[in-house]
């Protein structure tokens, strides 16, 4: 900030304000000496030395008033202090007592202001401290929660997969082997195995992957969480993806979040040989759609199925829009969810 200039401080104009004051007395004295005397202003006018007076008066008040305007500057100069403190993050500075006069209440009403506003500062590093030990907490019990999951689902899968692949090897070593027939029928059944275990590994892979977008756009995470499947799957998946307007990150999270689900459920249960995924807005709604062509299931068993599937209808409504899977036996599966854009 600029500082003052001479002709714009305190202190010049007190002295402008003294003169001008002064110089407006002088005028009305002057009229009605003349009003009263019935006087001509020739006669003052012919009094050249009574001029003397007149400017030593004048330039007697302009000194005063300067005089005057550097002493109420003088006082504002601690409240001034102050108010850099303030400015510059030293809440605690306060000013001394300065009386009970118009600058001595402003003094006391700055150090009331200083004091509510280290109040507040010190409420927010608390509140701070605590969100943070709060999230800490909460990342700690989502974690163990989550391995809780993730251990079941690798027990009621993988873990029975693997015992059944090791019961049909002991059972072909244990067996004719000039029965090539029997024998092909049970390597077969392995390989079958094998390649379920393997997609139920992957799908359970994705469940590891960040859950949110680490600093990505919504359009770019889902390309590249889609990029990524399609490289390491024989499925086919395909994608319509459009430029998304400003959204909160909680709701790109959220979405995010729910492909990641889907793309694991169908991985894991539907055997489908094709995915498309579209993310469109149109209107006030933002549309996400999760099609493919897998075996599908009949929707009231719905709520005996997977984890995933059941809380895609729950993410979406903690972002205030809705969440739908429909769904028929051998006609695959269809996820709708529908958000507002506010």
């Amino acid at each position: 900030m600029k500082q003052a200039t001479k002709t714009n401080s305190v202190k010049w104009n007190a002295a402008w304000y003294s003169l001008f004051l002064t110089l407006f007395l002088l005028i009305i004295i002057v009229t009605i000496i003349l009003a009263h005397y019935e006087l001509k202003v020739s006669i003052l006018m012919a009094l050249g030395w009574a001029v003397l007076p007149v400017l030593a008066v004048l330039i007697v008040s302009s000194i005063i008033g300067y005089f005057y305007g550097a002493k109420i500057v003088q006082r504002l100069s601690p409240i001034k202090e102050s108010l850099i403190q303030l400015e510059r993050g030293n809440f605690s500075h306060r000013i001394r007592e300065m009386g009970h006069d118009e600058i001595g209440r402003m003094a006391k009403h700055v150090n009331q202001m200083a004091l509510r506003v280290e109040q507040q500062v010190a409420s927010l590093q608390k509140l701070s401290t605590e969100r943070t030990e709060w999230q800490t907490e909460m990342k700690q019990e989502v974690i163990t929660e989550e391995r809780g999951r993730l251990a079941r689902e690798l027990h009621d899968t993988i873990s029975q997969q693997l015992f059944a692949i090791s019961m049909m090897s002991s059972a072909i070593t244990a067996s004719n082997l000039q029965d090539t027939i029997e024998i092909a029928k049970k390597i077969g059944f392995i390989e079958k195995l094998a390649v379920e275990a393997q997609q139920e590994m992957r799908a359970l892979l994705m469940h590891l992957r960040p859950v949110t977008l680490e600093g990505k756009d919504l359009k770019t995470g889902l390309e590249d969480l889609l990029v990524e499947l399609q490289e390491k799957q024989s499925l086919q998946v395909t994608w319509e993806l459009e430029d998304m307007p400003d959204l909160a990150r909680g709701i790109e999270d959220h979405l995010f979040r729910i492909v990641q689900e889907a793309l694991s459920n169908v991985l894991r249960h539907s055997k489908a040989n094709k995915v498309h995924i579209r993310l469109v807005a149109r209107g006030q709604n933002l549309h996400l759609k999760i099609i493919d062509d897998g075996i599908g299931f009949e929707e009231s068993q719905m709520k005996m199925s997977s984890y995933g599937l059941k809380s895609i209808s729950e993410r979406a409504s903690e972002i205030g829009g809705i969440g739908e899977v429909l769904s028929l036996p051998g006609k695959g599966t269809q996820i709708n969810v529908k958000v507002p854009i506010l």
